[in-house]
């Protein structure tokens, strides 16, 4: 549910405010087939219905009661942790100098950006680069598959939907051995993630299932070729 809306709104607002910096360049576009329509519907109104129930209502509360500096804090933490799968796919997708910078950003953010908390890497010029092993797949020349919803996970495509388990195999804290603490950090996220996207709800217009697919698909889109799309989103 969370990367349903995490998906289609932080797309949605990429793209209205990108410039033109080209980014990466694959040989497998992404499709934007949607034979499942049917089933993605019922999928995406559940998860629709999970976030409305119980995730929004949590992310409200801690946007109300966190102060943005401290949310600022969590959010830079739990991004740099990301930065182990980033590098992870650069090195794979043989993309040496970015892998380099990327170590370099966890690195200095993990020592004189006190674990993360502060992102030191991008005020010395560091440029984060996100990466995944959907994005490594289509650099290897995967096809891309269909559109498609996954229960909680949300909107995807049969190729970023294979490349869920090794990018979580590559989040640190689901490694914690402690469950209590695993669970702490992973839910502290999850909360961290939704209230971001809070103040971004009002830019859905018209359907919303049509709309956070369109986006979704524009944004992979976009990290594979570094190619604005054509279309006034």
């Amino acid at each position: 549910m969370l990367h349903q809306l995490k998906s289609g709104l932080k797309a949605a607002l990429f793209l209205m405010v990108l410039g033109g910096s080209g980014t990466l360049q694959a040989a497998a576009t992404v499709s934007h087939n949607d034979p499942w329509e049917s089933v993605n519907r019922v999928t995406f109104a559940f998860n629709d219905k999970l976030d409305s129930w119980i995730l929004k209502p949590v992310a409200t509360g801690y946007d109300t009661i966190t102060p943005d500096p401290v949310q600022g804090l969590v959010s830079n933490f739990f991004q740099n942790l990301g930065e182990i799968r980033n590098f992870a796919n650069e090195l794979l997708q043989f993309r040496i100098r970015d892998a380099g910078v990327t170590a370099g950003r966890f690195v200095l953010n993990s020592t004189v950006g006190m674990l993360g908390l502060l992102d030191v890497g991008s005020a010395v010029g560091l440029e984060y680069k996100y990466q995944d092993f959907g994005l490594t797949l289509a650099h290897w020349n995967v096809p891309s598959g269909p559109y498609v919803v996954l229960p909680l996970f949300g909107p995807r495509t049969v190729r970023s939907s294979a490349g869920l388990y090794p990018d979580m195999q590559l989040q640190p804290i689901n490694h914690v051995q402690d469950s209590h603490d695993r669970l702490i950090l992973q839910s502290t996220d999850l909360v961290s993630l939704r209230a971001q996207l809070l103040k971004q709800e009002g830019l859905i217009v018209g359907d919303k299932y049509t709309f956070i697919r369109d986006a979704y698909l524009q944004r992979r889109d976009f990290l594979l070729t570094g190619e604005t799309p054509q279309d006034d989103f």
